[in-house]
């Protein structure tokens, strides 16, 4: 549109006073009455003024839809300057006015037969462009004639019309078999056509990738490179793109394509140049290296590369990019042309990193001292950022290349004499890369790394220096005053310092543990006790747990004390016992094998029960647990229930110790953990263990692609710190991009809500995925369910309104204060009638560490007894409803079978549903 009005802008009469423009300036009232009457007028001239009138009015955007009546009616017309307007405006409104635009389908229907060739190709054309289904239907006879009309251009104009006419209704174009045509007019005489063509099916292709349109073969090649060489440059790039998609039979044809698509190297499009060059890479893969031509191809393809670089900096950009891919694949193209790649004063920024990108990839043993020359000259520059990339260009080179790493150590050395605060940062965070890299190698160098030791305030640069100094710790004198200095502003330290700086210190004790015992103590302290960071307190603790087990074997391999070792995990915690199991403290409640369905009411005990953890090795007695910690639940009923059904509560020495305190003389049984006992079974041995989350089940589809238009949901519930969560990972398998996501649930038997909307907070493209984690209360309205854990949500975005159920494990509504004390307990349990109770088996199930487990989930142990070689085991939860379901569980030693009888007993507290 912008195109048409620039042409009614210009002074098409050089010597005439009027001009076009005064189209634009019309300020009249009641314009579109003149405007009417104007084009209604018998003289061609004055209704052609009309025309230009009211596209110059659409130009600016008024709205001149109320003339659309009138406008068609001067389709009606030889002169083809007035038809290419009005077919303009049609363009424009059809759509807003697709009732009305049904009255053009005749005049559109008889332009397809007109003599003149540039009026049937631009009705075609027009039609093609008009996106309304109602003139789609009109037009496949006059686009069949057009796919085989007589002159070439229309031909080329009805091949792309196929193209938008198959976006709009795409089995239309199959039922009507226009694919086929379009197939033919590849092997058409016209280069034109078999450009517009191979276009076309392109873009089809695109839409439908599973379509099998583009049936090449050496014949349908043979004639795409005929047309190659007669079409215009955007027909020779829609036919180069094509020819990437063939795959030769041999080498012999591959050499052949090769030898007839070089000539394109040498073409002023630079376009042309980069399609020309993709093909020529895909078939030198079937070329023979040890083949003269492959090498004669290699010397072909670096000057048009190197000429790219000659144009304007947005246009060297796109070619940079594409050079780097290429050297990625094939460097030995352009290992001759390092200078045309070296960095001119004024280059854009990311002309400047592109080609640094470039520089690095091609450094070899050959031309490194003339890279290293270069790129210390960059570090002189102004530009920071640039400098920065170009001291990190040194550290790589040194990576790639083994014999140049002296070299650019000796270059970053000569860097940080220059004192400039960014440059010696970065040469110390590159050095401590070529550290790891080449260690024992370069060590001299670290006292001058050390005299920069104060001048370091970013965190990258501070956490390479700490690295350094604990890496090599045993060759420097003050390396305990070093880090100590960093240790003084702890809690200020940037997560990455903090972290680097306790596997400093810990390293630092492990190679001299009399002189930094204090050290090492108060960095684990600090990261521990002091610190809300869980990646900083989880590492905390598994170094002290580390070092408290066996420092000789944590010195042993370096691994040991590294982020990312997995052998820590198989050392046993101070302070616990072995009957928990050596991944207890990170995975104490994942189940290897979790049940197919969401657990029924009467199954849910079963289910958490059912957790599978491998047999601990024992290596020695645990150390005393500290009164202070949490105990396993022990035997507190004493001599059994019988016994408290009939004595004296007062009288339990467990009772009046306290509930959470241990008993004034401990049993010889719970020093010594036996096991496979029932002791080892629920961890009643006094230690502590790591406090452990529910068990959560692994994600699920819960609302597959197919039934919400490309949106896919899986998911699972999780209650961590005392929230239910429900965790999801959306996916868009749709071909368009997704936002505005809500999500709202019906109501359910426990009130669940989510607490806060959806928070998805960037724009979900096509075959992206993302983790969504939405916060859940139990303030909802209640309705009771079939199922009774049954959920129904509604999800909600810009395409549509999904709807899916899913059912959540009951364990997700045990709280936190479900622990009831042991006389309420013992007073509910005779109280409970024999109608509220529930009795089943579980079957093959083996339980290592189960009181842990079960807490992890609120279920309580509350306590044990023994009756005739059975354990027997008292257990409390509360739903969040205030529902409190009590058990018993029997457990007969070297018996895979255990049973347990559920009583629900309804406390009156927020009690909403009777289970």
């Amino acid at each position: 549109m912008q195109e048409w009005a620039n042409q009614l802008c210009e002074n098409r009469q050089f010597g005439s006073k009027m001009t076009d423009s005064k189209y634009f300036t019309t300020t009249k009232k009641g314009e579109i009455f003149e405007l009417k009457a104007e084009l209604n007028s018998d003289k061609k001239e004055k209704k052609k003024e009309a025309v230009k009138k009211v596209i110059a009015s659409m130009t600016v955007g008024k709205d001149v839809s109320a003339l659309f009546p009138d406008v068609v009616n001067c389709m009606q017309t030889d002169n083809l300057e007035l038809k290419k307007l009005v077919y303009l405006y049609l363009m424009n409104y059809a759509k807003s006015q697709p009732d009305m635009a049904i009255m053009a389908v005749n005049t559109f229907v008889k332009d397809c037969e007109d003599p003149n060739p540039l009026i049937r190709a631009l009705a075609v054309r027009t039609m093609g462009c008009i996106r309304v289904d109602k003139i789609t239907e009109y037009l496949c006879e006059p686009l069949r004639k057009c796919l085989k009309d007589e002159d070439p251009y229309v031909r080329k104009t009805a091949a792309v019309c196929v193209a938008k006419l198959h976006d709009i209704n795409a089995q239309l174009v199959e039922d009507q078999g226009f694919l086929d045509t379009l197939k033919d007019l590849i092997s058409d005489s016209n280069p034109m056509v078999v450009a517009n063509a191979v276009a076309a099916l392109s873009e089809i292709a695109e839409s439908h990738p599973n379509s099998n349109l583009m049936d090449l073969n050496p014949q349908t090649i043979n004639k795409l490179l005929t047309a190659l060489n007669e079409c215009t440059e955007w027909g020779q790039i829609f036919i180069l793109d094509c020819l990437a998609n063939y795959t030769p039979r041999d080498d012999r044809e591959s050499q052949s394509i090769c030898e007839r698509v070089t000539p394109r190297l040498s073409h002023a499009n630079s376009a042309v140049v980069l399609s020309a060059v993709k093909v020529l890479m895909k078939f030198m893969e079937m070329l023979p290296k040890d083949l003269d031509y492959y090498g004669t191809l290699l010397k072909k393809l670096a000057p048009p590369l190197v000429t790219l670089l000659s144009a304007e900096p947005e246009l060297q950009y796109v070619a940079l990019r594409n050079i780097n891919l290429i050297v990625q694949r094939r460097p030995e193209i352009l290992k001759h042309e390092m200078k045309v790649f070296f960095v001119k004063y004024n280059d854009p920024i990311y002309v400047k990193l592109e080609k640094l990108d470039i520089m690095i990839r091609l450094a070899s043993q050959a031309n490194i001292a003339q890279v290293l020359a270069e790129l210390k000259e960059y570090a002189t520059e102004v530009d920071v950022d640039f400098v920065r990339k170009a001291v990190r260009a040194i550290g790589r080179c040194a990576i790639k290349v083994e014999q140049s790493a002296e070299r650019c150590v000796s270059t970053l050395l000569d860097l940080i004499q220059t004192k400039v605060n960014y440059v010696v940062q970065e040469a110390i965070v590159v050095i401590k890369d070529i550290f790891r890299k080449y260690p024992n190698k370069y060590e001299s160098v670290i006292a001058t790394l050390c005299e920069n030791l104060d001048s370091l305030d970013e965190p990258e640069a501070r956490a390479a220096m700490i690295w350094i100094v604990g890496e090599y710790a045993e060759r420097i004198d003050n390396a305990d005053e070093l880090l100590e200095s960093f240790l003084e502003g702890f809690h200020d330290e940037s997560t990455q310092v903090q972290l680097q700086l306790l596997t400093a210190i810990v390293k630092l004790f492990l190679k001299k543990p009399t002189e930094t015992q204090e050290l090492v103590q108060q960095v684990l302290s600090l990261a521990t006790q002091d610190s809300d960071n869980p990646d900083l307190r989880d590492r905390g603790y598994i170094y002290w747990r580390l070092l408290s087990t066996d420092p000789v074997a944590a010195k042993e391999p370096p691994s040991a004390f590294v982020e990312g070792s997995r052998g820590v995990q198989h050392k046993r915690l101070p302070g616990s016992t072995e009957s928990e199991s050596p991944d207890t403290a990170s995975a104490a409640a994942v189940s290897d094998a979790p049940p197919a369905v969401i657990p029924s009411q009467g199954d849910l005990l079963g289910d958490l029960l059912n957790l599978d953890l491998t047999p601990p090795t024992t290596t020695g007695p645990p150390p005393p647990a500290s009164s202070g910690m949490q105990m396993g639940a022990m035997d507190l009923l004493g001599g059994g229930l019988d016994s408290l059904l009939g004595g004296d509560l007062g009288g339990s020495p467990a009772i009046g110790a306290g509930f959470g305190a241990p008993p004034a003389a401990m049993p010889a049984s719970f020093s010594a953990p036996v096991s496979g006992g029932l002791d080892d079974l629920f961890d009643l041995g006094g230690g502590v263990g790591m406090p452990m989350g529910a068990y959560s089940a692994p994600k699920t589809v819960w609302l597959p692609a197919l039934k919400a238009k490309g949106l896919e949901i899986s998911g699972t519930f999780a209650r961590r710190s005392g929230v239910i969560q429900m965790e999801m990972t959306l996916t868009n398998k749709a071909m368009s991009v997704m936002t505005d996501f809500a999500i709202q649930f019906n109501r359910n038997s426990f009130g669940l809500a989510p607490a806060g909307p959806l928070q998805v907070l960037t724009p979900l493209s096509p075959n992206q995925s993302i983790e969504v984690t939405l916060p859940l209360n139990t303030v909802g309205p209640v309705m009771k369910m079939e199922p009774l854990n049954n959920l129904q949500v509604a999800v909600k975005n810009n395409i549509d309104v999904f709807y899916f159920s899913c059912q959540y494990p009951i364990s997700m509504l045990f709280v936190e204060d479900g622990k009831m004390e042991r006389q309420v307990f013992l007073a509910t349990w005779k109280d409970i009638p024999n109608d509220s109770e529930a009795q089943f088996q579980i079957k093959d199930c083996h339980l290592n560490a189960a009181s842990n487990k079960l807490q992890g989930s609120n279920i309580f142990t509350i306590a044990k007894r023994t009756v005739d070689g059975q354990d027997m085991l008292y257990q409390s939860m509360k739903l969040t409803n205030g529902i409190w379901v009590l058990t018993e569980m029997r457990v007969q030693a070297g018996n895979p079978v255990y049973t347990v009888k559920k009583c629900v007993y309804i406390y009156i507290a927020n009690m909403v549903d009777r289970i």
